[in-house]
């Protein structure tokens, strides 16, 4: 085997580049995958500008999929060959935050105390995905074997943007008769659309302003699409919902004014969950916050990982319940990479989600 590889590197801030790097050694515990596909991340583009720092020379990406080349000696239950995905979020499955149940906050604490977001190490504490190999740690808690009959494309939302979606659904607490609404409809959103119909909401109101993403939501689930060029978005959610508000609302972009008219639709006693990764302070209005007395519960979510997380987002796939193919729209080779983060970053040509092969 070779001793080098291509991989897509955080140079500085508005600079990651392909550049070649040693093929990573693996650990007892770990597993050496060679990538099939792999994809772009909007948290990629945060890193790419500056806005989320990491390490310069680290290679990013944290959306595997990809087969088998080596096992360490103390992994069991894999084989050689195997086709396979690991999620973004790799908890070890043996931490504290693991074993109180927050698997994605798994990771190392700092000197000034706890880290937050610590599961997730791909692109952000060790290398990513945007390579030809990938070293996956803890493989045991994080490999999952990809069924033959689902091609690459069909499962890459699953460690990523589909269990973040998804999760948004589900710490929304959506019940059976919900209405909900979804701000912004990235790949996320999008992601959060179907898991938000999978919980049992029969209301779901998509908001963005690209025709496009419009019409895949409603493919998706959505009910309504409100295009908020047309008009304040919190004003034609309340006039859809006869006044009444939101009973969940998934904020899915990370911006001031989407984290407020997510606050602004919610009933009283409703739900806002937080997907975005922000970049600023938020503020929350006094009126919007009902001076505190309004009974409402905002919760954010890390992408939630680990191979049994993989496994259900696999059943939803192979069960045809969700259809995510619509969200791959480009395709590129390793070596145009610094291509497609130039288009995916400016939001360029409809993109969605760019499939990348070595």
């Amino acid at each position: 085997m070779a001793k080098m590889m291509k991989a897509a590197v955080f140079v500085e801030p508005g600079r990651i580049e392909l550049e070649d790097k040693p093929i990573p050694d693996i650990g007892p515990q770990d597993a050496l995958i060679r990538i099939t596909t792999t994809t772009i991340c909007g948290t990629d583009v945060h890193i790419l500008k500056g806005e989320y720092p990491v390490a310069k020379g680290l290679t990013v990406g944290h959306e595997p999929v990809g087969i088998i080349e080596k096992l360490g000696s103390g992994v069991q239950g894999f084989k050689e060959g195997q086709r396979v995905i690991a999620g973004a979020i790799t908890p070890s499955g043996h931490s504290y935050a693991c074993l109180c149940g927050c698997s994605s906050q798994d990771g190392p604490g700092t000197k000034h105390g706890y880290k937050a977001t610590g599961g997730w190490k791909f692109g952000n504490l060790i290398d990513g995905a945007q390579a030809e190999y990938l070293r996956v740690p803890d493989a045991m808690a994080n490999l999952c074997a990809v069924p033959d009959a689902l091609t690459d494309e069909q499962v890459l939302m699953c460690p990523d943007i589909m269990s973040t979606g998804f999760s948004g659904a589900e710490s929304g607490k959506i019940r059976i008769g919900d209405t909900v609404a979804v701000f912004a409809l990235g790949p996320i959103g999008l992601c959060a659309v179907a898991g938000a119909k999978l919980m049992g909401a029969t209301t779901i109101i998509g908001v963005d302003t690209v025709a496009k993403r419009l019409e895949i939501a409603r493919q998706l689930g959505a009910d309504h699409t409100v295009d908020f060029k047309a008009g304040n978005p919190v004003d034609q959610i309340m006039a859809l919902t006869d006044g009444r508000g939101v009973d969940v609302a998934i904020e899915a972009l990370g911006t001031q004014n989407t984290f407020e008219s997510a606050l602004r639709v919610l009933r009283p006693g409703g739900r806002l969950s937080s997907l975005g990764v922000y970049s600023g302070d938020l503020k929350i209005p006094l009126d919007a916050f009902a001076a505190g007395l309004g009974d409402l519960s905002i919760v954010t979510t890390l992408c939630p990982g680990g191979k049994e997380r993989m496994r259900r987002l696999l059943e939803v796939v192979a069960s045809g319940r969700a259809n995510l193919k619509p969200l791959v729209t480009h395709r590129y080779k390793l070596d145009n990479i610094t291509e497609a983060y130039d288009l995916f970053a400016h939001q360029r040509d409809g993109v969605l989600k760019i499939a990348v092969t070595p």
